[in-house]
């Protein structure tokens, strides 16, 4: 008991005091009610410094709590960045794949725009030729003329030896009047251009004029394309070649082969309507 430890010497003054001093009754009194009201302020204080102490206390615990709470939030804030840094890392990937989506998409539609062009294209194609093979199908029936796709190109096929004798370049009588049937037709064929291409067999021509297969073919080409500009076919839809032996259609092993291989082509140059834009960027 401290508390009463530090009042009784006071007490044991005061009464050794009035004790051997013969003091007053009511001066001894007094002294007693200042040691009441000393022991009554010094209990106070004593609450006063355990009600500080308690609240030090709770101050102390509340701080901890605090700090505790602070060191929480801390490693919230700290997973809350790492989720938002994530959650974006996600949102760009996600941004780069729907870019890439939507960029294959617009890939796979060109494409699909393209195949349904070429497919138009094919089927314009397929239509004339078989408009052509309709309206050459008397002639084709008697051989004097073949239709057909080659290298991509519509060619109309007709033989040397129904245009013209061995070893020469001048339309025969019978080759005017075969070809005169079939420009009759190819003169609705409004604004188109033409290849006329001359081909030989492999056998070396016996001729003074012609030095060579060569020389035979592209002088028969030539004498068709004037043949077509005496029919009234524009000169500038018109071309001449000739291949000679070097673009066979068989094998120059037989009689029949070599006859095959004899030939003159009126080849159908396609519109650049029909043709791939070669001057379109390719996707990537």
């Amino acid at each position: 008991m401290p508390r009463l430890t530090a009042v009784a010497p006071v007490i044991l003054i005061a009464f050794a005091w009035t004790s051997g001093c013969g003091v007053k009754k009511e001066v001894h009194q007094k002294a007693l009610d200042d040691l009441a009201v000393t022991q009554k302020k010094l209990k106070k204080t004593e609450r006063e410094r355990d009600l500080q102490a308690k609240r030090l206390e709770d101050l102390g615990a509340e701080l901890s709590t605090t700090a505790a709470d602070r060191d929480q939030l801390a490693a919230d804030r700290d997973q809350l960045a790492a989720d938002r840094d994530q959650l974006s890392v996600a949102e760009r990937q996600k941004k780069k794949r729907i870019d890439e989506l939507v960029k294959d998409m617009k890939a796979t539609q060109d494409e699909l725009l393209a195949l349904r062009k070429q497919q138009e294209q094919t089927k314009k194609r397929l239509d004339a030729f078989r408009e052509l093979n309709k309206r050459f199908r008397a002639l084709v029936d008697t051989g004097k003329l073949q239709v057909d796709f080659r290298n991509g190109q519509m060619v109309l096929k007709l033989p040397s030896g129904v245009l013209f004798g061995s070893g020469r370049a001048k339309l025969s009588s019978d080759g005017e009047a075969a070809l005169t049937e079939v420009l009759d037709i190819l003169q609705t064929f409004k604004g188109r251009r033409f290849l006329v291409a001359g081909h030989t067999d492999n056998l070396p021509v016996r001729s003074r004029r012609f030095k060579s297969n060569w020389d035979l073919s592209t002088a028969r080409a030539v004498s068709v394309v004037q043949f077509m500009i005496e029919a009234g076919f524009a000169p500038a839809n018109l071309g001449a070649a000739g291949y000679g032996e070097w673009d066979p259609v068989a094998a120059n092993d037989t009689a029949e082969n070599r006859q095959l291989n004899r030939r003159i082509e009126i080849i159908l140059v396609p519109d650049l309507s029909e043709l791939p834009n070669l001057t379109a960027s390719p996707s990537s």
